[in-house]
Parts: structure tokens; C-alpha cells; sequence
């Protein structure tokens, strides 16, 4: 799965004192009703979000976890979380997608108004 959009939030690494690791953005789609989803990076992946800046475009390929927990009375509950595995960036046109493949960029006339011929 990917989830496409503007990123809106980059929180601060998260570590912990066994060793785990996350990074978390909240990514802005774009769409009639735009949505505000927090996505999850951890362990290694928390490295693809070095380049990623506020306000760029990019795709993000996810997976959705989900986990049972009960709680210390007994009830039984359930959380989802998104988690981000690859990042093609979209907002830069000589970017390069995280995963190291080269992203391609089309070009126009109006890309050349500031040659000096």
C-alpha cells in the first residue's frame, strides 16, 4: 500500500533503553478531504526520513499493523498502527527516492526562462 501527500509534521527520533527505535511524520494527502496520517518508522527505517524536509511532497509505501492488549481490568483492546517501509520523494525535481533508485523528472520550456541565450 502507499499513501501520497505533503508532509506535515517530522517528530523527533524516539529511543528506547532496549535498543528500539522510531521516527514519526504526519503526512497531509491530497484529496477533497484531505487527511492528516501519522506514520511510524522504526528500527533501520527510521534513516529513510534524513532527507525529508516539512512541506515536501512524497510517497510513502506502508504496511498496517495491527495488535490486541489487554488492559489491567481485563478488557480486551485493539490498536493500528501505519508503518512506513519506502519513501519516493515527489516535491524535488532532481530528488532521488530513498530506496536509491533514481526518480524521473519531466521537464518543459518554462524550466530553461533563465538561460542567458
Amino acid at each position: 500500500m502507499e499513501i501520497i501527500g505533503i508532509v506535515k509534521k517530522l517528530f523527533d527520533i524516539q529511543k528506547f533503553d532496549s535498543g528500539f527505535q522510531k521516527k514519526e511524520i504526519v503526512l497531509t494527502t491530497e484529496e477533497p478531504y484531505p487527511q492528516n496520517i501519522l506514520i511510524e518508522f522504526i528500527q533501520d527505517k527510521v534513516n529513510l526520513l534524513e532527507n525529508i524536509r516539512l512541506k515536501d511532497k512524497i510517497k510513502v509505501f506502508i504496511n498496517i499493523r495491527g495488535r490486541e492488549w489487554t488492559n489491567p481490568e481485563g478488557i480486551i483492546k485493539y490498536f493500528n498502527s501505519i508503518q512506513g517501509w519506502k519513501i519516493e520523494h515527489y516535491s524535488h525535481p532532481n530528488s532521488i527516492e530513498t530506496s536509491n533508485k533514481t526518480s524521473t523528472t519531466s521537464l518543459s520550456s518554462d524550466d530553461f526562462d533563465d538561460l542567458p541565450f
